[in-house]
């Protein structure tokens, strides 16, 4: 507020208005412009209080209100904080909001700043404790009637879908939309490409296959241009789309709705009988395939690499081969949807591709010379040190994550791309990854007997601890005959989590040469303590002696 001359404070009044999409136009209350011209003339009717309407417009249209992420109301809060608006005007409560929650947290924000509230059809003045007892409970049933309305819309839905009509959106490849009756029609043309999709796959070829001949013969994805002038579709087909359209029930003349099917109506492209083979032999296809999940094994550059010549995320699988050797590669998603011959870089070795990158950001960040004025220090001192090889993958990949942006390798070229994340600029490598490394061979065996005796120790004890918390053993006693151990042997694993965690952690996460040769006799002493200062002491004494 601001003085006049005669002594007076203008008011500035913000008028804001608000109108959903599953209101009706009709309503009193539904027009933005009639909202606003009252809105306006309420405020001249309090001109003598010097009450001045901002020339800003804050108007909604077309955004609910059970929420506060509008354009309109973000600007005007933005408005209040920096101290332009006095007060605010609706044509009605809920106009503001119609959550509680959300109108509680919009008046303390007004309370904040010294911003009064008006609703020009609900006589509510929040300079008192009456008004503002009367508008929580106006607020409450504007929530309430959000509600209400919510689950009518749901109500209506549910009704519509289990009498077989279309509820809107873009019509999948085979149908169109009937401007007048909004209901789906069978395109011919497109109908004649679903038929053939259905018959390529019946006669044995598989998801893949299916969409090479297709993408091959020229045809493509349905295109649909939104309200807003966006274009979707018109693109390659790929698993995912031949998958999606020979398990859609719509072919078949019905629709799916909260896990049962029903009749439909629209027109049927596919008969019963071909859809049921069709479904047959894709879940046998399932049961065979028999596909190797990648749970246990996330690549250093997961989420990170690209192939820069499809622009597509290159993801992280392996593959074992005599259940011992694993072999990790790194595929381009393009060539997993649309097949091989649709990418010339298809896969790289994980190997290779992640040891080339890590030495080149180890080059960027010494030829720079910057590690000290970094705003990721310590992550570029990570990757610089030997420490690097001893980290766990995870820990890799964090850091990896907190310097780089994107990585894109280019098989034609063979040239690797960098851009940090402290830099719009890509940097440009060249490098050959079948001469970085060869495959990495992996035997679980063989790793785990290079362990210390110490640590598969401690991770043993860890593991039956865990096991019995999780109520699998009532005591780690129980697990003697599982593991073929005697109870004195399981009795000497298990009482090596008397250790303090400082040394813990030093057996399970250390390399050095010392901890590969500490024996299990030589901790034994440790054991006996139960102090774990006095403990630590020993240890360091201990580790001290064997350097």
């Amino acid at each position: 507020m601001i003085d006049t001359k005669e002594g007076k404070k203008r008011v500035y009044c913000a008028a804001y208005c608000r109108k959903s999409v599953e209101e009706r136009a009709d309503e009193t209350f539904g027009s933005i412009e009639n909202q606003h011209e009252a809105i306006l003339s309420f405020i001249a009717s309090h001109k003598h209080e010097d009450w001045i309407a901002l020339p800003e417009r804050y108007d909604d249209n077309g955004f609910t209100g059970s929420n506060t992420n509008r354009p309109s109301l973000q600007r005007l809060i933005n408005d209040i904080k920096t101290g332009k608006v006095n007060m605010v005007v609706t044509y009605k409560l809920d106009r503001l909001s119609r959550c509680l929650a959300d109108f509680v947290q919009l008046l303390k924000l007004f309370e904040e700043h010294n911003v009064a509230f008006a609703s020009i059809t609900q006589p509510i003045d929040t300079s008192t404790s009456t008004g503002k007892l009367m508008l929580h409970i106006l607020s409450s049933f504007a929530e309430f009637e959000r509600e209400l309305i919510s689950e009518r819309t749901k109500d209506k839905m549910s009704s519509a879908r289990k009498r077989g009509q279309w509820l809107g959106g873009r019509p999948p490849l085979g149908y169109d939309i009937t401007k007048d009756s909004k209901k789906l029609v069978v395109n011919q043309e497109d109908a004649k490409l679903i038929r053939e999709i259905f018959a390529l796959y019946l006669k044995g070829n598989s998801l893949l296959k299916v969409a090479q001949i297709i993408n091959e013969k020229g045809f493509r994805t349905k295109r649909a241009t939104s309200k807003g002038g966006k274009t979707f579709g018109g693109i390659k087909f790929g698993i995912t789309h031949i998958r999606s359209m020979i398990t859609n029930v719509l072919y078949l003349g019905k629709v799916y709705y909260a896990g049962q099917i029903y009749d439909g109506q629209q027109e049927a492209i596919i008969d019963e009988e071909t859809f049921k083979k069709t479904q047959e032999i894709l879940k046998d296809n399932r049961i065979e395939r028999r596909a190797t999940k990648n749970t246990e094994c996330t690549g250093l550059l997961s989420h990170l690499l690209h192939c820069k010549i499809c622009g597509h995320f290159m993801f992280h699988t392996y593959t074992l081969k005599h259940k011992t050797h694993k072999y990790r590669y790194y595929v381009c998603s393009n060539a997993q949807k649309r097949g091989y011959n649709s990418c010339p870089t298809k896969s790289v070795n994980a190997q290779a591709i992640e040891d080339a990158t890590v030495d080149c950001l180890k080059k960027v960040f010494i030829d720079n010379n910057k590690k000290n004025d970094h705003p990721n220090k310590q992550e570029v001192e990570a990757i610089l040190s030997p420490i690097w090889d001893t980290l766990y993958p995870e820990e890799k990949r964090r850091i990896l994550k907190a310097l780089v942006k994107e990585i894109n390798y280019d098989s034609t070229s063979k040239k690797l791309g960098l851009m940090l994340n402290d830099s719009d600029i890509r940097l440009e490598f060249e490098v050959d990854l079948k001469q970085v490394r060869p495959l990495n061979k992996w035997h679980k065996e063989e790793e785990i007997e290079k362990e210390p005796q110490v640590r598969k120790m401690l991770i043993l004890a860890h593991q039956i601890q865990q096991f019995v918390n999780e109520g699998r053993f009532k005591h780690p006693r129980e697990a003697c005959k599982w593991l073929n151990l005697s109870v004195t042997r399981m009795d000497q694993v298990m009482n090596t989590l008397f250790l303090c965690p400082a040394i813990q952690n030093g057996i399970i996460s250390s390399n050095t040469p010392v901890i590969n040769a500490l024996t299990e006799f030589k901790i034994r002493p440790l054991l006996k303590e139960v102090d774990w200062h006095k403990q630590l002491t020993q240890w360091q004494t201990l580790i001290e002696s064997k350097k």
